[in-house]
């Protein structure tokens, strides 16, 4: 199961961004990655086409679902959500640190 959706905050675990902040921009569950904003940048060389000049692009790529954590919203610490349901039968995620619902 899936614990990280779009536009949630998480932690950089390891690599050569370690401790850095940032928001999801997409999830691949089954390749097991995620795509952050502003993390894990690569050198992209494009040929020159009628829409752009071409040259060295840099962009984000995919890292590794395991090698980030969540960050809680209300008590910015990095934490594993544990699930839970609502009276409705609505699972949720919820912080195990400071017990709130994490939307």
């Amino acid at each position: 199961m899936i614990m990280i959706k779009k536009k949630d905050k998480v932690l950089i675990l390891s690599g050569k961004n370690k401790g850095k902040k940032g928001e999801v921009l997409d999830v691949f569950p089954e390749k097991g990655k995620l795509l952050v904003a502003k993390i894990n940048f690569v050198k992209r060389h494009t040929k020159p086409t009628q829409k752009d000049a071409g040259g060295i692009k840099e962009k984000e790529a995919p890292i590794a679902i395991s090698k980030v954590m969540l960050v809680c919203p209300k008590c910015e610490q990095a934490s594993r959500p544990k699930f839970d349901k609502l009276s409705d039968g609505k699972k949720v995620r919820v912080c195990r640190k400071c017990g709130e619902m994490i939307v």
